[in-house]
């Protein structure tokens, strides 16, 4: 197995899979995530092959976050994907990559499977590796936040209530304490989650309530 995955990163047999993904039949496609996926779970003592591999060649991660652009493949681009980013060496390659603010568009696909699977991608980003995720967002605060709040605000039902949920286990972790003591001070956030109290859908007025309930005791 050694010798086999070293001719593997050898022969960059891995880029090339993801490369041609688009031209393979659907089982060949699972075949390849699979391979893919038990490679990054492969460990030497303390030392992960290829997650080093993958690290040295940050744009086989950025081709996989692409691939959520293109529907016959987007489903297993996005799961070798999340395979890789739960290796934070991996995952903060791509969340300071100049391509993590496509997740704001590939959540609010029109495709649902898609908009789904992106947003599994992206919850797993910033939620699975609680340090890194809190510097980013100190880091990146006006920038995520203004492109996050198209998203509570969205049309789209899951979209909308998916996000909400996400920003109320955002704000209650406390490895973002400084990030949301500057969410909640803010009164264009809290007309927008007031608004969200008054929206029909009862799930909605659910996930914003959590919301509400952490600003006012955090306010008082």
């Amino acid at each position: 197995v050694t010798q086999l995955a070293q001719e593997v990163y050898n022969a960059n047999v891995l880029p090339i899979l993801i490369k041609h993904l688009h031209k393979f039949e659907f089982e060949c496609k699972k075949d390849v995530a699979s391979v893919f996926n038990n490679l990054l779970r492969r460990q030497i003592g303390n030392r992960s092959p290829t997650v080093e591999y993958l690290a040295a060649r940050p744009e086989i991660l950025i081709t996989l976050l692409l691939g959520y652009e293109q529907p016959d493949i987007a489903l297993t681009c996005g799961s070798m994907l999340r395979e890789a980013v739960r290796h934070e060496h991996l995952a903060r390659i791509v969340l300071y990559s100049e391509y993590f603010q496509r997740f704001f568009v590939f959540v609010q696909s029109d495709v649902f499977d898609i908009a789904t699977d992106a947003f599994s991608t992206f919850k797993d980003l910033m939620t699975k590796h609680k340090n890194m995720c809190s510097e980013y967002l100190e880091n990146n605060y006006d920038r995520f936040f203004s492109q996050y709040a198209a998203l509570t605000n969205s049309e789209n039902y899951v979209t909308r209530r998916q996000s909400l949920k996400l920003l109320g286990e955002l704000l209650l972790d406390r490895h973002n304490f400084s990030t949301m003591n500057k969410y909640i001070t803010s009164p264009e956030n809290l007309k927008t989650i007031m608004e969200l109290l008054r929206d029909k859908r009862r799930n909605i007025q659910y996930e914003a309530f959590h919301v509400f309930k952490l600003v006012e005791s955090a306010r008082n």
